[in-house]
């Protein structure tokens, strides 16, 4: 109650709810028990954590501390706060924001994570770079100088801080597989397709399933109409004619061109696009 963030909400209309004003106390006992059980004595956290990280060394002084004049002292425990790392809008990366970033591969692709750093903007890159990777401060600096120039490439800076921070948490590997996919997908590309470069996208990209009746031996243009891609079998037609659509990256030549076993990537997906941007990964049930 002597927090004033705590205070102000109790003193307000909307007041606070229980989870909320419980969550310090469980935080601040949570430190006691690990300091009691397992010798523990420093907490670390981002600087939001701070008011939780001190309520539980006032904690441990406060139940740990034998009584006054008794001669038992509270062990010392210590708090350890670092800057959060947020965006040019002042936003966390975190959940509660719609943004985590996942390092386990199996709760974010390698891909999806090369992506979502390639796409910082020109204003956090930097930040970024100097926050995030191992590359020395004076070539930060000359790829910060290399922005301003006139024959700078856009995004070269975020390209170096994707391959960087990727390679760091998913090994060569992940990163092979990150550069796979981005070249793979790029608008009018003709690298050949895999199933890990599908399935790396398939759940962000816009997908649709269908029986493998309704795929194997069907023309492409009644495909393109049934998931949506195109308005009409006609409107399909006439973008394989101006030549706009691509099976797996494979330029389409034919009308009435049908998709066949060897079209499914292990026998059970396939990826449409209709013009550079347009594209749909069909899953065959």
């Amino acid at each position: 109650m002597a927090k004033d963030s705590v205070r102000t909400r109790m003193e307000s209309e909307q007041g606070i709810s229980f989870t909320e004003f419980a969550y310090q106390l469980l935080q601040g006992y949570d430190f006691v028990h690990l300091c009691r059980e397992q010798g523990v004595n420093v907490q670390i956290g981002g600087s939001d954590q701070w008011g939780n990280i001190t309520a539980g060394t006032d904690l441990v002084r406060r139940m740990l501390g034998g009584e006054e004049g008794s001669g038992i002292e509270a062990p010392s425990c210590y708090g350890l706060t670092f800057p959060l790392l947020v965006d040019s809008e002042g936003r966390k990366f975190g959940k509660s924001v719609g943004g985590a970033i996942w390092l386990a591969a199996d709760k974010l692709t390698p891909y999806k994570f090369y992506q979502y750093l390639f796409a910082v903007t020109d204003t956090d890159v930097v930040k970024f770079l100097k926050m995030l990777t191992f590359l020395d401060l004076a070539e930060i600096d000359a790829i910060q100088a290399s922005m301003s120039e006139p024959g700078y490439k856009p995004n070269m800076a975020q390209k170096r801080l994707a391959e960087e921070v990727t390679r760091f948490v998913h090994g060569e590997e992940g990163l092979a597989q990150a550069l796979a996919t981005t070249e793979a997908l790029k608008p009018g590309s003709s690298t050949k397709l895999d199933a890990a470069s599908l399935e790396a996208v398939s759940e962000g990209a816009p997908s649709a399933s269908l029986p493998r009746d309704a795929v194997v031996g069907v023309p492409l243009v009644d495909i393109m109409a049934q998931v949506k891609l195109q308005p009409s079998k006609g409107a399909g037609r006439k973008m394989i004619k101006g030549g706009g659509v691509r099976l797996n990256n494979v330029k389409v030549d034919e009308e009435l061109q049908t998709v066949t076993e060897s079209d499914l990537i292990d026998g059970k997906m396939f990826l449409i696009a209709a013009g550079k941007k347009n594209k749909m990964v069909v899953r065959v049930e």
